[in-house]
């Protein structure tokens, strides 16, 4: 079993398309949306949810009104500043102590030095992750909540029952949708994987941003390729992405022209490839021809 993870230095460079595309191409694949903050790959696929479970990726501390003193050593110690003296009162004292769930970090020490036990710390939801059947195989994805940490966490867990599933399927890729950037969700999508495809567009931003994350993917050793989607816009700046990524040592998978027909195909919830044989769709089986071969399988469906 191996790993294809797909990247972007920043959201909106068609980094989903594309693997939405390379599921229809693909054979024995096991899909994972690792995008848990803005997950879209379901909107192309349309799965079917087959299992959903919590997601838990730490512990939040609330005070319990009804046993708070008010000794105020909670609010000294928070160095996060989430303690706030505007509790109920609780026939004690006229006002307790209260935490906000969203400016709480969860280390816990406000509770470790309550002389009072009067702080819970417990683990919390944080969001949800699913199993799911789509018409390309089976697809691992999740839902983080709004304003809800652990993203890296969660990231992980997609990617462990994705890999789970390849192994009882008997199937040899789990082709990855990562996040865009190059903060925890991305470091936590391509940790350990075969081969990173970083897609980027024709743009300073693009260029910058290529650097950044492919910087990242050199520091963990991932081996890497590059695709310029849209590179028909600009095309100076996409030979330019194309020199700069060869300097770092990075491949050219290849490029896709602009085609309003993406937009089009993802209206009717398909893949390009699905909706149409011609224009970019010609040059993305060309793009997953090149990563096929660098994966070193047979991964070219039909």
């Amino acid at each position: 079993m191996k790993e294809l993870v797909v990247i972007s230095g920043k959201g909106g460079t068609g980094k989903t398309s594309i693997v939405a595309s390379f599921a229809a191409l693909a054979d024995k694949v096991v899909l994972a949306d690792c995008d848990v903050d803005a997950a879209d790959l379901h909107l192309v696929l349309d799965p079917k949810v087959v299992r959903r479970e919590s997601f838990s990726g730490g512990k939040r501390a609330r005070i319990k009104p009804g046993h708070c003193t008010a000794c105020g050593k909670c609010e000294e110690l928070c160095r996060f500043d989430a303690i706030y003296f505007d509790g109920p009162g609780n026939g004690r004292v006229d006002k307790t102590f209260r935490i906000d769930p969203i400016a709480c970090e969860g280390c816990g020490v406000c509770a470790w030095f309550c002389s009072d036990k009067a702080i819970e710390f417990a683990p919390v939801v944080n969001g949800e992750w699913y199993v799911s059947e789509t018409r390309h195989g089976p697809m691992v994805h999740a839902k983080l909540g709004i304003a809800e940490e652990h993203s890296g966490k969660l990231v992980s867990t997609v990617r462990k029952e994705a890999g789970t599933l390849a192994e009882q399927r008997g199937l040899e890729l789990v082709l990855i949708d990562g996040s865009p950037g190059i903060g925890c969700p991305v470091i936590a999508s391509i940790t350990g994987s075969d081969l990173v495809l970083s897609v980027t567009e024709p743009t300073l931003s693009g260029l910058h941003d290529l650097g950044r994350v492919a910087d990242v993917a050199r520091h963990f050793g991932i081996p890497g390729l590059i695709c310029v989607n849209k590179w028909d816009l600009n095309q100076d700046m996409t030979a330019e992405i194309e020199r700069q990524a060869q300097r770092r040592g990075l491949a050219v998978a290849g490029r896709v022209r602009y085609d309003r027909a993406v937009t089009d195909a993802q209206i009717r919830k398909q893949s390009v490839i699905e909706y149409q044989h011609n224009g970019c769709s010609e040059d993305i089986r060309e793009v997953w021809n090149a990563v096929s071969r660098e994966l070193g399988e047979g991964y070219v469906h039909g």
